[in-house]
């Protein structure tokens, strides 16, 4: 029987603020994970870290973040969306919380990794969510939107925590952006009670949604984690190295590092959002799912070719947008991959095959954090790290295409 139109227009009002919300809880996850790296200066003088030992406090997350995604698929198909994003938030924001109040190596090191272990379940979370709560129509642009929140946390974050730090101290950035997530997480208990999933209840119960071994047995699985674990790497240095290279290559002091790394994720942002409209477009044209998707991956791939230039041009604000069209590529061939995985992938281990995706990208991001802290040390700069983002998404792109010959849709 067909839904009268009242009711479809009450469930589409409740899908866009779940969108919302998702949107909100990514750049909230990205605000306060990129917090430590904008206040480097500041902690450096508090804690007295080296370069190396910057690098294995971000190793650290990494690391750790990985090891929690190991469980984190299981967490969010076992309990489902709604519950799963709420204990999430309300951990990493008390983590968050958790760093002004710190007194100690020991105990910033602790909040760290609680951070790390509750902000792993965001990807897989969001993801699931347009899986389950959204048609196949409305998915893909709903993914490039969410996947611009990173962008956005990243653009306000240089843009509001100096002034804070400066004005009240390096602890208030902690408890003003951990206080966030608990505003958060009322709207998110009362906005989303009346949501309804797209897939049947039963396919989501389905085994398969408790069997790590299942994912890993279907190519289609590793076909996300191998692409994640070629392209993360770049995201993650990015994030955590970037406000130091423009320290340490244009002599920017903390003040000044605002707008070139807003700069950077304003055109990461559009990325996004340009890979959400271009997928939809190339299927409305007639091509193929596998020709689509290919395609819009090459054009990606090929763009990041540029971010290398950023190290020979003397201008900060032009490397700046050099890098973050590096980065605009970035997110248009990551949300490729996510909109992918929800076509290629069954519905009810797709939080799994995320999560085991995020534990690559998040080795992969742990080793380039530590190469750069090896590089700078020994004094080999920036340009090993650079030459690896450069060339990472042509190798994700021949991954991709040796496993999955031809793209095609895949039942729930």
């Amino acid at each position: 029987m067909q839904r009268p139109a009242s009711e479809s227009s009450d469930a589409l009002r409740v899908q866009r603020l779940m969108i919302a919300l998702v949107f909100i809880a990514t750049a909230l996850n990205y605000v306060d994970r990129q917090v430590l790296a904008l206040l480097k200066p500041t902690l450096e003088a508090e804690f007295h870290w080296t370069d190396q030992q910057f690098a294995h406090l971000g190793s650290v997350f990494q690391i750790t973040a990985a090891a929690s995604l190991l469980g984190v698929g299981w967490f969010v198909d076992r309990f489902g969306v709604r519950l799963s994003y709420a204990i999430a938030v309300g951990v990493w924001s008390a983590a968050c919380m958790m760093h002004g109040v710190a007194r100690s190596v020991s105990e910033f090191v602790v909040a760290r990794a609680v951070l790390a272990a509750a902000e792993s379940v965001n990807t897989p979370a969001a993801i699931k969510s347009a899986a389950v709560y959204l048609p196949l129509e409305r998915r893909s642009r709903a993914i490039g939107i969410v996947n611009t929140a990173p962008n956005i946390g990243a653009i306000l974050t240089p843009l509001a925590i100096p002034p804070i730090a400066l004005a009240f101290g390096w602890q208030a950035a902690f408890l003003v952006t951990g206080a966030l997530g608990f505003l958060w997480l009322g709207a998110w208990i009362w906005g989303t009670r009346r949501l309804k999933p797209i897939v049947a209840e039963s396919k989501l119960q389905a085994p398969a949604a408790r069997s790590a071994r299942a994912a890993l047995a279907d190519r289609a699985s590793w076909t996300v984690i191998g692409a994640k674990a070629l392209t993360d790497l770049v995201w993650w240095f990015v994030l955590f190295w970037m406000p130091d290279f423009f320290n340490r290559q244009f002599g920017l002091s903390q003040g000044q590092l605002g707008v070139p790394v807003a700069i950077i994720f304003l055109l990461a942002a559009a990325g996004a959002l340009s890979s959400g409209a271009l997928y939809p477009a190339l299927l409305r044209r007639g091509w193929s799912v596998n020709r689509a998707r290919k395609s819009s991956m090459l054009l990606y791939a090929v763009a990041v070719l540029l971010m290398p230039v950023a190290l020979t041009v003397s201008n900060p604000y032009l490397a700046a947008v050099l890098i973050g069209f590096g980065l605009f590529a970035h997110q248009g061939f990551s949300t490729n991959i996510f909109g992918m995985a929800t076509d290629i992938v069954p519905a009810a281990r797709i939080g799994t095959v995320i999560a085991f995706g995020g534990v690559a990208g998040n080795l992969t991001g742990s080793a380039i954090i530590e190469l750069a802290g090896w590089s700078l040390t020994n004094g080999h700069g920036y340009a090993p790290m650079f030459v690896i983002c450069g060339t990472a998404y042509l190798w994700a792109l021949l991954f991709i295409h040796l496993t999955q010959p031809v793209l095609r849709l895949r039942e729930a």
